[in-house]
């Protein structure tokens, strides 16, 4: 390149970044420009070329034990999982991982569709335990951690044998071992660009809002000795889908002895231990209701206080929106503590 293109090259560079500076603040006074370590936090994604996968590893073995304490409460210790989350594992076989094409997603009679059946690159996974699981504390699991869970994900697969170290290094021959690896296609209209894909919507969707429905009002209430006629309707609801019967059977008050114990708790300290507040505001709405709001809509029960505290550690989905609350491993007592500052008006 001659000594002048070069000059030029550069002087046009300046220029630009001169006139980037100069750029006015577009919404003064609101925000600020994000910091390169700020950038930097957030900007974790690891392709599916594996750019951005920190180095280090993980072994099956070692991802059982980080899965038993921090995973199977929500998706099983076999990756089953419970009757809210969709199973991890389950629908592939050996054939699969030879073909890389899981047979089983064109078999209409298999009850559902596992993550490890529509999996079609290992970076996927990775990145997704990495930056949100588990639940209640995304992000704090170590970068070995998240090898070694991966790992063992993929071995409860029949990807990779119980004795096998996940690492940065041969990352890249599982992804060849991936049962769907070869499932994934993008000439459809979910694939966003031309450039990629087809670029053009299956279908084309526009907001309702008008006469959008409002929650429903119950207008009346069974009778009290009718509630349990047929006996707990709470435990008589199949164990899958968001549908759970209401708690009919009587549920026995605190003695006032417990309930004195219960309210001298500080109550906002175990809502921060038991991590209630990654996903609920005490008066906004986060990924759940605000608390204030839970108060308000069970103030007129008089079981509320043990009702919430039953709800808290058994979870539950459908009341609040699509986004389920997964059961809570608390102990009873801080669960009831709980359930009676909401009872009283969460103040």
């Amino acid at each position: 390149m001659s000594s002048f293109r070069k000059a030029l090259l550069l002087a046009l560079a300046v220029g630009a970044t001169a006139a980037v500076a100069a750029e006015p603040a577009r919404f003064v006074g609101i925000g600020r420009a994000a910091t390169p370590q700020e950038v930097a936090a957030w900007d974790i994604d690891v392709r599916p070329d594996f750019k951005g996968l920190p180095r280090g590893s993980g072994s099956v073995n070692r991802g059982m034990e980080v899965w038993e304490a921090k995973c199977a409460g929500c998706h099983g210790v076999f990756g089953e999982s419970n009757e809210v989350f969709t199973p991890i594992v389950g629908g592939t076989s050996a054939e699969d991982v030879r073909t890389g094409r899981v047979a089983r997603l064109k078999d209409n009679s298999y009850p559902g569709r596992t993550t490890m059946m529509k999996l079609a690159t290992v970076s996927t996974l990775w990145d997704y335990i990495h930056r949100a699981m588990p639940w209640t504390a995304p992000k704090s699991l170590s970068v070995e951690e998240v090898y070694a869970v991966t790992a063992y994900i993929l071995h409860l697969g029949g990807v990779v044998p119980e004795d096998f170290v996940l690492s940065d290094r041969n990352i890249a021959e599982v992804q060849a071992r991936l049962p769907n690896r070869n499932g994934m296609q993008t000439q459809h209209g979910m694939w966003p660009g031309k450039e990629i894909g087809h670029g053009k919507p299956d279908v084309q969707g526009t907001n309702c809002m008008r006469n959008c429905p409002v929650e429903p009002k119950v207008a009346s209430f069974l009778p009290d000795h009718a509630r349990n006629a047929h006996g707990n309707l709470a435990d008589q609801n199949r164990l899958v889908g968001a549908q759970r019967g209401a708690q009919t059977a009587p549920v026995a008050q605190p003695s006032p002895a417990a309930a004195a114990a219960a309210r001298a708790q500080d109550v906002g300290a175990l809502l921060r231990k038991h991590a209630c507040v990654a996903c609920h505001g005490v008066d906004q709405k986060i990924v759940g209701p605000a608390l204030r709001e839970v108060a308000a809509r069970y103030a007129d029960r008089s079981d509320a206080a043990t009702y919430l505290a039953a709800r808290i550690r058994s979870g539950g989905s459908g009341v609040w929106g699509a986004v389920p609350m997964p059961p809570q491993a608390l102990p009873e007592a801080d669960a009831l503590a709980i359930g009676q500052w909401l009872a009283q008006g969460a103040k």
